[in-house]
């Protein structure tokens, strides 16, 4: 006689064959929606002036165990839109319709002492349609009420201790301790005023997939830009140790990949007479050193400068090669490192040329989520960009 166990077995067998399909085939993250959107404050959320006066700002008056502030009551609050994503364990997280949550309610007691917070969320079922039993299962007592079905849901986190990464290089086999999936960083958070959209940062998400390609998240030249002769001497380091190229990357890179041939700098002749014709300018990495004896095995950035005494002229283009199908991440995986449309942010440092830079288009890439980064998520390829140069 088939029981109600029987039917929760087979349900258990197709349910799982599903998740192992989902996470070994195709991955998990975010594949649609979800993102996080501030909430404005309506008309009737201001508070009295006796209750302004009377409330208490966290960890100033509170009580212990974090007791809610009277002005915080409607302040803080972001809204997390309709979409879809599918967690480490294969179970698919469907949001209908969004949802709007109270930062400072959401957030754990032990935890309001931040004004940093991170949002997610996270499968969940729940029992529904609750009924009398009429039969007992097995050897088991009749028991006065079971429920007849199960329902998949979700459930919102937020805290305000920084998530950890997952560092697994092969997602399918071995088992995940995260389950939630993490959507926003919201820094500087005001629980008296709603949040500012500036202040949310959703590129800690996990886009959709087997594994999270390491790409290059910046770089402190600007792509097509013109620079005078000077300023390009200082961008190439040509005269100053501390100066050269610098390309920071989003994840960890072995040190022992950084080595000749994989940046390679070109110079284009330009000007009013004969011009391009090409020559190579002699470099070497400066940060990290890959021959060191104390060097790191690991770095998120390196910089690569000019060891040669070669001159630019004006109307010279230097064309900048990073060969990225040649670095290797923690995982021994290329870096991804196409350099979609030029629009890999710009990164400040001790030889960094300010300049007037503006984007005509195309602020965010196709996902909405910014910065910009490299990468078409095949892997590998070649990190192309340049600069000119001018007489001042």
């Amino acid at each position: 006689m088939l029981g109600a166990r029987d039917f929760q077995r087979e349900q258990d067998y197709h349910r799982e064959k599903l998740r192992l399909r989902m996470r070994c085939l195709l991955g998990y993250g975010v594949v649609c929606g979800l993102h996080v959107e501030p909430v404005r404050r309506d008309e009737d959320d201001c508070p009295s002036a006796d209750a302004a006066e009377g409330s208490a700002r966290p960890g100033e008056g509170a009580e212990e165990g974090g007791t809610e502030p009277e002005r915080t009551r409607r302040g803080a609050k972001v809204r997390i839109t309709p979409g879809l994503a599918v967690d480490c364990e294969g179970n698919e997280v469907v949001v209908r319709g969004g949802c709007e949550i109270d930062l400072w309610k959401a957030l754990p007691r032990h935890e309001r002492d931040t004004d940093t917070v991170w949002v997610g969320v996270e499968y969940a079922e729940r029992p529904v349609e609750p009924t009398r039993a009429v039969y007992n299962d097995g050897c088991a007592d009749t028991s006065d009420c079971e429920f007849g079905w199960t329902e998949e849901c979700y459930t919102v986190r937020v805290t305000g201790c920084e998530p950890p990464e997952d560092e697994r290089c092969d997602t399918c086999c071995s088992p995940c301790e995260h389950t939630v999936l993490w959507l926003a960083r919201i820094d500087r958070v005001d629980w008296y005023e709603p949040v500012r959209r500036d202040r949310i940062h959703m590129n800690v998400r996990r886009p959709f997939g087997r594994h999270l390609p390491t790409v290059i998240t910046g770089i402190n030249w600007i792509h097509g830009h013109t620079y005078t002769i000077d300023e390009a001497k200082d961008l190439l380091g040509t005269l100053d140790e501390d100066g050269g190229l610098v390309v920071r990357f989003s994840a960890d890179v072995r040190s022992d990949t950084l080595r000749p041939g994989v940046v390679e700098i070109q110079v284009i002749e330009g000007g009013s007479g004969r011009n391009a014709s090409t020559w190579y300018m002699g470099g070497a990495f400066a940060e990290p050193d890959p021959e060191s004896e104390d060097g790191h095995e690991f770095t998120r950035r390196f910089r690569y400068r000019q060891t040669t005494r070669e001159t630019l002229q004006d109307g010279d283009r230097v064309l900048i090669t990073v060969r990225a199908a040649f670095l290797l991440d923690r995982c021994c995986r290329p870096v991804d490192g196409t350099h979609v449309g030029g629009r890999v942010p710009l990164i400040h440092t001790g030889a960094t040329v300010s300049a007037e830079h503006g984007e005509e288009c195309c602020d965010l890439p196709p996902s909405g989520i910014g910065p910009w980064t490299s990468g078409t998520g095949a892997g590998g390829d070649v990190f192309e960009s340049w600069f000119f140069v001018k007489e001042r």
